[in-house]
């Protein structure tokens, strides 16, 4: 959905001025039938990797764990296939590896603590009874007050430390207001990604500059991403008044 209000967003906004998204000439769009062949090819093995990865796990053949597993040794045995697995790129692989894995344990058992903790001092019930009983706030203005301190916290932290700052308090607590937790995990995951874009420490935005001509500067990206954050949130509202559009394909799938 949210792609298709991207290309949507584009689409108009190349119509209105057709300069900012000139057509193609035809001798670059003029490509031969063998070359399409070829450069589909290079988006097969990709797609084989997911597929190996989400089928099991779909269909509960396997865990979380085992289908990343399954998808790190598919592509390990594409890399052996396409003859680019080496010494020095599996020795590189497997440092980065570990390195990340150690991270995120140690980022996890933070959080484990920080929310046994939390738990143990009543702070979720406290914080509960002060938006509920002592301000009088409705669920929907406290779940529309926890997305604003995502986008917030977005500004100079990226979505781990936003999790394990807040998911020990806001978890229980949109539990606690009757909201559904898959849902608010999908409203999470667009939040952290407009977080993503704005300054002054979007990692999109340096990423972008990283891959921009020498030309565009920092101050054109920021300058280029409000449109675009206005789309997520636009796909933000749409999910909150419409909950299905998040929740269809996981009942669809698990319902049974």
């Amino acid at each position: 959905m949210m792609a298709g209000l991207f290309i949507l967003y584009i689409y108009i906004r190349c119509r209105i001025d057709p300069e900012l998204g000139p057509v193609l000439p035809p001798e670059e769009r003029q490509v031969p039938m063998r070359e399409k062949l070829r450069l589909l090819r290079a988006g097969v093995l990709p797609l084989v990797i997911f597929g190996a990865m989400m089928v099991p796990f779909v269909n509960g053949w396997t865990s979380l764990v085992e289908s990343s597993a399954i998808g790190a040794m598919t592509a390990f045995l594409a890399a052996v296939f396409k003859r680019r697995m080496t010494r020095e790129v599996f020795e590189v692989s497997v440092r980065q590896t570990l390195a990340i894995s150690c991270m995120f344990m140690w980022i996890i058992l933070a959080a484990l603590g920080f929310g046994a903790v939390f738990d143990g001092l009543g702070a979720v019930r406290a914080i509960d009874n002060l938006f509920t009983e002592q301000l009088g706030l409705d669920p929907w203005m406290i779940l529309i007050l926890m997305q604003m301190s995502f986008l917030l916290m977005g500004t100079f932290l990226d979505d781990t430390a936003m999790l394990v700052i807040v998911a020990p308090l806001y978890v229980p607590l949109v539990d606690a207001l009757g909201f559904d937790l898959i849902w608010y995990g999908v409203l999470y995951t667009i939040t952290t990604q407009i977080a993503y874009m704005t300054p002054p420490f979007g990692y999109n935005l340096f990423l972008m500059r990283a891959m921009a001509p020498p030309e565009i500067t920092l101050r054109d990206i920021y300058g280029s991403i409000l449109p675009f954050v206005l789309v997520m949130i636009l796909a933000l509202g749409l999910i909150m008044a419409f909950p299905q559009i998040a929740l269809w394909l996981p009942d669809r799938v698990y319902g049974g």
